[in-house]
């Protein structure tokens, strides 16, 4: 599959596409409470995409069983929602999520504390954050796509955190995962030159120990290696001639 550049009309319906997921975040953000199953938030967010008559498009991906994937402290990514898992105050929690809008996709995700965290978390979550930030600032025409990988693992890695090696972002349209692969990493090459009217998703995954990652017996489940927490930031963005527009953040 070759990276795709998008027409006004194909950008026209992303855009939709990621401002209903930037509310379904926002909706999920207000109703998270210690108490709640990982379960309640999968139910949560799906009866949310659907009221917008659109699908949610992690559901039987590949096989994956729900529409959140719903990841606890030292879970990175892929966390499946079950009523066992209760949420606690003290935890982060990682909300990846996206949906179908006739057609095109978006994808989004998002750490939380529930109730009081601790300030080690929150900076975490805090640095996670930014990293995207920093990245995008090298989204636009003309420069290389990995600048961008550059620029995240600078500014985490400064802020003494690691970033995932074994997971990437990707390019996003008609298809959930496109071309290209976006790593969060320096790589050797510099990676293909950015045109405006690309869409990419921006994913930093940040561990507060080592970026060694395992995956739990289901499969899907990433945890950290070392147990230590780990926080996720990403949006859909759409490249420019003069920078990018982030599609999922309103």
């Amino acid at each position: 599959m070759a990276v795709t550049v998008k027409s006004e009309k194909q950008i026209a319906l992303m855009r939709e596409a990621g401002r209903l997921l930037a509310i379904t975040h926002e909706e999920l953000h207000k109703a998270l409470k210690p108490g709640m199953t990982t379960l309640d938030i999968d139910r949560l967010g799906e009866e949310i995409i659907r009221d917008f008559g659109c699908v949610p498009n992690f559901k039987n991906y590949n096989g994956f069983p729900a529409s959140i994937c719903v990841s606890i402290n030292d879970e990175v990514v892929h966390g499946i929602p079950t009523d066992k898992r209760v949420l606690k105050e003290g935890d982060i929690v990682s909300l990846d999520a996206g949906l179908i809008y006739k057609g095109y996709h978006s994808d989004a995700a998002r750490t939380w504390g529930v109730g009081e965290i601790s300030a080690e978390a929150q900076r975490l979550i805090d640095v996670t954050r930014e990293s995207f930030f920093k990245g995008i600032s090298f989204a636009k025409e003309g420069n290389h796509l990995h600048e961008i990988s550059a620029a995240i693992q600078d500014y985490v890695e400064g802020n003494g955190f690691s970033v995932v090696r074994d997971l990437v972002g990707h390019g996003i349209g008609t298809h959930l995962h496109e071309d290209p692969e976006i790593p969060n990493f320096r790589t050797k090459g510099r990676g293909i030159r950015l045109m405006a009217g690309m869409t990419l998703a921006i994913e930093p995954m940040v561990n507060a120990g080592t970026w060694e990652v395992a995956y739990e017996d289901d499969d899907w489940t990433v945890v950290t290696d070392d147990g230590s927490l780990s926080a996720h930031y990403e949006n859909t963005i759409l490249v420019t001639k003069d920078g990018c527009e982030i599609l999922t953040l309103r």
